[in-house]
């Protein structure tokens, strides 16, 4: 069975009678009128970013305090201990600083927040009907 996509019209509603078949995949950014990649003016949001090291501490310190939310992959140096323990500090001193949160996400993955945002870390196990 293909999967459908719908036409690419800007600012129209999601109709399900509108799909192109022999696509791949649905593109949920045009569904709702946004051009991909396009982001909101002003205001914070979630980054993605790749960690190589202590000197990027800095350059992620500042959206941080911005307020924005960062998914960071420290897989590029989770073998260098020291280097890996080295960030992982200095990032928890700029989360303590701006009374943020910092959890990890799987092996390779951390979720820093802002001010005001706090991470549950409770795994949910099962929803309760």
């Amino acid at each position: 069975m293909p999967l459908f996509r719908k036409s690419a019209e800007k600012n129209d509603d999601y109709r399900s009678n509108q799909f192109e078949v022999g696509r791949t995949y649905i593109d949920l950014g045009v569904m709702k009128g946004r051009e991909p990649g396009a982001q909101k003016a002003g205001g914070p949001g979630v980054k993605f970013a790749d960690i190589d090291g202590y000197r990027q501490i800095p350059d992620l310190s500042n959206l941080i305090y911005e307020g924005n939310i960062l998914v960071l992959d420290f897989t590029p140096i989770a073998n260098d201990d020291l280097e890996l323990k080295r960030t992982i500090t200095e990032l928890k001193r700029v989360v303590e600083d701006i009374n943020g949160d910092i959890a990890g996400i799987g092996q390779n993955l951390l979720i820093v927040t802002p001010k005001g945002m706090n991470i549950d870390k409770k795994k949910i196990r099962r929803m309760k009907k």
